[in-house]
C-alpha cells in the first residue's frame, strides 16, 4: 500500500517564492553521500569538519573559527548570545530578519531587546546608528552592544566592502560588535565581484553567520568567529549546545561547506540566481502598472503591483507578498532557476497587467 507521500507529486512547481524551496546541488548530494561511508567521530571530531575549518581559513583568514549549525535562526541567535547577557541590546533594521522573521527568537532566548530603525534600502549606516545609542551607562536603559546587519539585505541590496568597513569603525569606537547575518552572502559576492574576505574579514566584522541553505545545501549554516573577537570562540561551543545547534553526525554539514567553498560551486550558483533575478527585472521593468521597488543587486527582485494581478499571479507561480499597504511583492531567484522559468513568468505578468 503506497503512503499519503508515495502519492504526492516528485517535484512542486519552480516559482519565485523562496531561493529556500530549491534543492540541495547535486554536487553537495555526492559529497554528502561519500561522507557516508562508515563511522566518523561525532561531534565534530571527525576529517570531514577538520578540513571545512581550513575551507573557511583559506576564505576568510587564518584566525577565523567556524561552527557549523542547523539554521539561520540558530546561526544567528547562537552568535548573538556569545556577546549578549540580558540587559543589553542589538542594533537593526527594521526589516532585519531577526526582527521580522524569527519569531521573536532573539529577544525571547536571549531575553534581549531589539533596537530597530527605519534603513529605506534596507542598509544601516553610521548615522542611523548613532541616532538610535542612547542612555549608555544608565540603568534605566538596555545598553547596545551589538549592531546586526543582514548581506545582503532583506531588501535585495548589498553592502560593500566600505559601507560595512564604515559600521565596523563605528561599533568598534562605540565597544560594540558587528553582526553580519549572512544567510545570502555568497550572492552578494557575487554581485560586488569581491572575495568574502573583503567584505568581512578586512572590513571589521567580528561575527558572521555564514549561510549555505539558500544556495544549494540541506539546512547547512556556520558560525564564523573572526581574530579580533576570537575570545567568543570560546563562548561559541557552549552557547551552541545550549541552543541546541550542536550536531552530532556534524560530518554531514562540515562536507557541504567543503563542496560549496572548496571550488567554485558557492560563485557558480548564486552567481546563476542573481542573473536569474536581472533577467527577470530587465522583463518586467517596462510592463505599465508595475514598479521595481528596490534596486536588483542580488537574487530578489520586489515589485509593486495592482491588486486584483497579485492573487492569480501567485496561481501561474508561488511568491510572497511583502508589504500589502503598498502591494509590494518579493520574487526570488535560485540556483536552480532557469530561463525558460524567468521568460514564462514574465509573459504571465504582462498578459495580466495588459
Amino acid at each position: 500500500m503506497m503512503s499519503p507521500m508515495s502519492q504526492q507529486p516528485a517535484h512542486a512547481q519552480r516559482g519565485f517564492a523562496s531561493d529556500n524551496y530549491a534543492g540541495i546541488h547535486p554536487e553537495v548530494l555526492a559529497a554528502m553521500v561519500e561522507a557516508n561511508n562508515g563511522h566518523a567521530t561525532a561531534y565534530g571530531d571527525d576529517v570531514y569538519s577538520e578540513r571545512m575549518q581550513q575551507v573557511f581559513r583559506n576564505h576568510l583568514g587564518e584566525g577565523v573559527q567556524a561552527f557549523p549549525v542547523f539554521n539561520g535562526t540558530g546561526a544567528n541567535v547562537t552568535a548573538l548570545q556569545s556577546v549578549l547577557r540580558p540587559w543589553e541590546a542589538v542594533l537593526c533594521a527594521s526589516s532585519a530578519h531577526i526582527n521580522v522573521d524569527e519569531g521573536g527568537a532573539p529577544e525571547h532566548l536571549l531575553g534581549v531587546k531589539l533596537i530597530d530603525m527605519p534603513a529605506p534600502d534596507g542598509k544601516l549606516t553610521p548615522e542611523l546608528v548613532q541616532s538610535a545609542i542612547f542612555g549608555v551607562g544608565v540603568v534605566h536603559h538596555s545598553q547596545p552592544r551589538v549592531i546586526s546587519i543582514t548581506q545582503t539585505t532583506e531588501l535585495g541590496t548589498a553592502y560593500s566592502a566600505d559601507e560595512i568597513k564604515a559600521l565596523a569603525d563605528f561599533a568598534h569606537a562605540n565597544n560594540l560588535y558587528l553582526h553580519v547575518d549572512g544567510a545570502r552572502i555568497s550572492n552578494a559576492a557575487a554581485s560586488l565581484n569581491q572575495p568574502f574576505r573583503e567584505f568581512t574579514t578586512d572590513a571589521g566584522v567580528d561575527l558572521l553567520s555564514f549561510g549555505g541553505t539558500k544556495n544549494g545545501l540541506m539546512g547547512a549554516e556556520a558560525i564564523i568567529v573572526f581574530e579580533r573577537a576570537a575570545e567568543l570562540g570560546e563562548i561559541i561551543p557552549f552557547a551552541r549546545k545550549n541552543a541546541m545547534q550542536l550536531a552530532s553526525k556534524m560530518r554531514f554539514i562540515s562536507v557541504q561547506f567543503v563542496a560549496m567553498l572548496e571550488g567554485d560551486l558557492w560563485q557558480r550558483t548564486a552567481s546563476h540566481a542573481n542573473q536569474m533575478a536581472q533577467r527577470l527585472r530587465d522583463g518586467v521593468q517596462d510592463i505599465p502598472g508595475l514598479t521595481v521597488s528596490y534596486p536588483v543587486q542580488a537574487n530578489a527582485v520586489f515589485v509593486e503591483l495592482p491588486h486584483d494581478t497579485i492573487e492569480p499571479l501567485q496561481q501561474v507561480s508561488k511568491f510572497y507578498v511583502w508589504n500589502e499597504a503598498l502591494d509590494q511583492v518579493r520574487w526570488m531567484c535560485a540556483w536552480d532557476t532557469t530561463e525558460d522559468d524567468i521568460d514564462s513568468f514574465v509573459d504571465a505578468v504582462r498578459k495580466q497587467l495588459s
